[in-house]
């Protein structure tokens, strides 16, 4: 399952709703368990025939329970006081009302992908359910084939709560045979798929950001300014950091972030090497031979991280010693993570390293190396003990916690005579080797030992004896008062940069690509994303099918038949028709004594313009323009204005003959006063005539929505066209705002689009601007702004209780199959970019990349791109280019230019966090051509976007083209899905004489006659007929060259001049 579909299916809930659980994660979920209970059946799981969990009540405290775990895997949160009973084809819930809301959009979609039914039992307020809790077992011990009904359960955990307690009741009371399934739940979430690990890595990284930003420099300054502050002042600092991560430049949801256990800090002679420690209230002692413990874990959407790191105070000898065998120990534990091994494997060769080192360190090291890490903090099922026989798989997550408790050092003071030493790291198994997911922060020896004292900083070191090859320099003990910083001894000298992260991501990101494109079938692959086919190609263009259907007529004249959608033209003599469609422009191109010029310019195969690009056309000879020569210039002008009244209508016909068949609007029987409905809501695009000058209603019926203005000019959108809906409060713009990007077009009055929006204005436009100077405390101002935020609040608030009501009707069972939601764009994610030929602020959502407010819209559905390829990505560039390639590569890349360069890194951030596989490129590149070269059948699949990478060889890059080289501009490149729809200023059957024809272009045509070749042929002309002066024929070419410069003053392009 791609990471984009699992990280960001949750969709946004508006404030007060209750959580939305993603239905495929659910099954997928599902049909892990079940397929689990089946292969383990009769060992960890004891041969039960059904599985009950029970959830305690919510609580304020950090708690770590494998009934919370389970829940949070399902659904991915907690549903607190709930019992779920998994039978073989039936799940119930005895749960609250609120939750089983939730659980029943699941019903259909379970039944139909795992073949087991939900079956919900509501617990009512104050009552303990001891009557829905007999049906339960009533129902299990129905299902049970056999007369010894075994029931598996959380044996270790104590039930809380009167429901909790009366279940416990109910099933030890009973004839049921019980079995504890701690072990096959542990072994069920042992393993973690792609998504689940993508958490830790985020987790993970957060920890060690914390780490590394915030508690190192925190601790140096305050051994620097030689301040007083105590351990748990510092533990809440931290819990503040964590819990806000843009304090630290760490690009996570602070709603998707938690702690595991309040942040650790130990010093002056008092530890504990446990994660259920607390930093007391002593002052965080640093003087010299001091040893300062900092241990700190993570959560990301339930998932766990933990780092410990250990720092020395200009320490003696045999401390250092100790730190350097700790450390060497700790990543011989983590180098003995590999697949296949035993757990006990880790814990073994720790224990080698120390006692081949230092055997006389042996006694103090802790116990065990770590333990497995996930939803539970501690996973004992996989504890690195030296004992556990367990095999070690692919995908395990552990906390590799290693340490010396209570060493004694030969020193007189309290604070430094015992001390402890403890490393702690977040580590991945993979294939080959263990990931450390939180190495971003060091435990080198020159990142945690400190020297403070500058008198001796650059004395020669003295060599102690030791048992070991290692050996450090021994440090006098220097006075407090002179204890000065080396700041080149500092951590935050030794940092590395970013990038490396990103780059670590994104060959996660490649990979899964990789093997989802290697699975997926190209053809049921385009039919997925775009869930309904594209409409029929047109059919070839006839006028007439033979001869004898031409009408009859002996004038050798430029005549227009309306009924066949023709026009017919005077050719050496014969009447020649043409289709309309064939007509790419005709115009008036002069005038003379004699008449007027009417230059009709033809579509021709394989330009840029021309819509005709079949093969079999490419053999033929085409006529690109003609020009006539006519006597009556009103019959000229109402054949133009015929052939483009003839051309809209054409193009009208074939527009609406495009559009899918929808479904017809069920409406509702209800009382008006019961419908969902919202009133005073603009629509855009916008309806011609009256409809753009009055508000309309947007009513929600059975089946879809539909928006009045007047009785005659209605919009009707069916609920199963709708692909992606979006909710947009008021808050950088001045409109709050509904939009609906729909699978098919369908026609908006005379306009076919699949972007429809309805909104508001939450500010009054302001009729003019005072001449006199306002002071900001006047106080007519501020009663204005009053006005204005509460107007705003008012609309937002309108708008927020129609989605709820419409979410509402989205999770009745019958709709759960479309799967729809509301999306709220993050404006903190945003940025500046131009789209549409203006500058526009562009924000993501769950699913897609969107801009709602200025027309074109621009909406990306996340799910549909391939890669991202940032362009112009150079030193010394203020602006870049981001380019979306989709998974379909015939489809039109979309383009978004000119985005500040101070925004890279946060897109490249929110890349990584959709898990979107990103390149950088220098120049411009030409996009149709390489899409059409990677399209090609004899492609090689495998590696195709290799040429992108900056790394490659230049055997890779000699098939890429720059837009330098050659570049063919495409309003389609910088659009989107929604940009092949008009504009809201821009009408199907606009009057300008540009009108763009089917083919779609307002390129200059080569084949048009020049200024100078057109006077040429007239003054031929006169000169045989010799009825024109000299005089005439010279102010006709000052007429025409003043004509010439006046449309170079006004920028009109000119044509270009052909070559005598």
């Amino acid at each position: 399952m791609s990471t984009i579909e699992e990280l960001d299916r949750t969709p946004v809930s508006v404030t007060g709703s209750s959580p939305v659980v993603s239905p495929e994660r659910f099954i997928k979920c599902l049909k892990k368990f079940y397929h689990n209970w089946k292969d383990h059946e009769t060992d960890i799981w004891g041969s039960s025939c059904a599985i009950a969990v029970a959830t305690p009540p919510p609580s304020e405290d950090i708690r770590y329970r494998k009934s919370l775990a389970l829940s949070m895997w399902f659904f991915g949160h907690q549903f607190p006081e709930t019992i779920m009973v998994f039978l073989s084809r039936q799940i119930h819930f005895l749960c609250r009302q609120k939750d089983s809301d939730v659980l029943n959009s699941l019903k259909m979609a379970v039944s139909k992908a795992v073949g087991v039914d939900i079956m919900l039992h509501i617990l009512r307020k104050g009552d303990d359910g001891s009557a829905l809790m007999d049906e339960i077992i009533c129902a299990v011990c129905a299902h049970s084939e056999s007369n010894h009904v075994v029931v598996g359960h959380l044996a270790r955990e104590k039930p809380e709560g009167k429901v909790l307690e009366a279940w416990s009741g109910k099933l030890h009371g009973s004839r049921l045979k019980l079995f504890d399934v701690s072990s096959g739940i542990s072994e069920l979430l042992a393993v973690k798929d792609f998504t689940e690990i993508i958490y830790v890595k985020k987790a993970a990284y957060l920890a060690a950001s914390v780490m590394r930003k915030y508690v190192v420099p925190k601790v140096e300054k305050i051994i620097v300014d030689e301040r007083k502050v105590t351990h748990s002042k510092l533990m809440v600092l931290t819990e503040k950091i964590l819990l806000s991560p843009i304090n630290i430049d760490v690009k996570l949801k602070a709603e998707n972030v938690d702690i595991c256990y309040p942040p650790i800090f130990q010093s002056g002679g008092k530890y504990d090497l446990r994660p259920a420690a607390f930093s007391n209230d002593d002052v965080l002692y640093y003087d010299s031979g001091s040893v300062i413990i900092c241990a700190l874990g993570a959560k990301y959407s339930g998932y766990c991280s933990n780092v410990a790191r250990t720092f020395l105070i200009d320490c003696t000898a045999e401390k250092c010693y100790a730190y350097k065998v700790l450390r060497q120990a700790h990543d011989a534990a983590i180098a003995a993570l590999t697949p296949g091994s035993m757990v006990s494997s880790s814990y073994q060769a720790a224990v080698a390293v120390v006692r081949d080192k230092a055997p006389e360190l042996l006694p103090f090291l802790t116990k065990s190396a770590g333990s497995g890490i996930g939803i539970e903090f501690r996973e004992t099922w996989l504890s690195l003990t030296e004992k556990n026989d367990r095999t070690l798989k692919d995908g395990m997550i552990f906390n590799v916690s290693l340490g010396f408790q209570n060493l004694v050092d030969k020193t007189n003071s309290d604070k430094t005579k015992e001390f402890s030493l403890w490393l702690a790291d977040t580590v991945l198994i993979c294939k080959k080797n263990p990931e450390v997911l939180t190495a971003f922060i060091s435990k080198a020896d020159g990142d945690a030992f400190y020297s403070f004292d500058e008198d001796n900083a650059g004395l020669p070191s003295t060599k102690p004896v030791l048992k070991a090859d290692v050996t450090v320099p021994v440090k006098p003990v220097p006075k407090p008062e002179l204890m000065l910083p080396l700041r080149e001894n500092l951590r935050s000298r030794s940092r590395t940069p970013k990038e490396d992260l990103r780059k670590q991501l994104q060959s996660e990101i490649l990979k899964n690509k990789t093997n989802e494109a290697a699975m997926r079938d190209d053809a049921a692959d385009h039919k997925l994303l775009e869930g309904h086919s594209r409409s029929r190609a047109m059919e070839e263009l006839v006028a007439y099918r033979s001869a004898g259907d031409m009408p009859g007529s002996n004038r050798l004249e430029i005549q227009v038949d309306k009924q066949n959608e023709a026009i017919l033209l005077p050719i050496y003599g014969i009447t020649v028709p043409f289709h309309v469609c064939t007509v790419k422009k005709v115009d008036i191109r002069g005038d003379c004594n004699r008449g007027v010029y009417v230059s009709i310019t033809f579509n021709v195969p394989d330009t840029t313009a021309s819509s005709l690009h079949a093969t079999h056309l490419q053999n033929l000879i085409f006529l690109k323009a003609a020009t006539f020569l006519s006597k009556d210039r009103s019959h000229a002008v109402e054949v133009i204005k015929s052939v483009k009244i003839l051309q809209k209508e054409v193009i009208e016909r074939a527009r609406r003959a495009s559009l899918v068949t929808q479904e017809r609007l069920q409406l509702c029987d209800g009382m008006r006063r019961d419908r969902i409905q919202f009133s005073d809501l603009w629509i855009r695009p916008s309806f011609a005539g009256r409809g753009r000058k009055f508000p309309g209603t947007l009513v929600a019926h059975v089946n879809g929505f539909q928006y009045s203005a007047s009785k005659s000019e209605k919009v009707d959108i069916m609920f199963n066209n709708i692909k992606h809906a979006f909710f947009q409060p008021a808050e950088r713009d001045m409109i709050t705002l509904l939009h609906f990007h729909l699978y098919d077009e369908i026609m908006v009055g005379n306009k076919k689009t699949r972007d429809v929006q309805f909104y508001n204005e939450v500010m009054d436009v302001v009729d003019a601007v005072g001449l006199k100077h306002r002071s900001a405390w006047d106080p007519d101002e501020i009663e204005e702004e009053q006005r204005e935020r509460a107007r705003r609040k008012e609309i937002n608030g309108h708008f927020e209780l129609f989605v709820k009501r419409v979410v509402s009707v989205w999770s009745q069972p019958r709709l759960n199959h479309l799967s729809l939601h509301f999306e709220s764009p993050s404006q903190k994610l945003g940025f500046n970019g131009v789209h549409g030929r203006t500058t526009c602020f562009i924000v993501p959502t769950p699913n897609c990349l969107v801009q709602l407010v200025e027309s074109p819209f621009l909406v990306t559905s996340l799910r549909e791109v391939e890669i991202v390829c940032l362009e112009r990505v150079a030193l010394g560039q203020k602006s870049f280019d981001m380019v979306f390639v989709f998974q379909d590569l015939k489809r039109d890349v979309v383009r978004i230019e000119v985005i500040p360069m101070t925004s890279i890194d946060k897109i490249k951030d929110w890349l990584n966090d959709i898990n979107i596989k990103y390149y950088e490129s220098k120049l411009n590149l030409n996009w149709r051509k390489i899409l059409k070269t990677l399209d090609h059948p004899d492609s090689d699949k495998n590696d195709r976007w290799e040429f992108l990478n900056p790394d490659a060889s230049d055997s890779d890059l000699e098939n890429t083209e720059t837009e330098d080289e050659k570049y063919e501009p495409s309003d389609s490149e910088s659009g989107s899905e929604s940009d092949d729809e008009d504009s809201d200023s821009e009408s199907v059957v606009d009057s300008g004489e540009d009108e763009v024809l089917l083919a779609g272009s307002n390129d200059d045509d080569d084949g048009a006659e020049s200024w100078d070749e057109m006077e040429r042929k007239a003054r031929d002309a006169d000169m045989e007929m010799g009825s024109d002066s000299e005089d005439e024929r010279q102010r006709r070419r000052e007429k025409a060259k003043r004509h010439l410069n006046l449309q170079h003053s006004l920028g009109v392009p000119q044509k270009r001049q052909r070559a005598n």
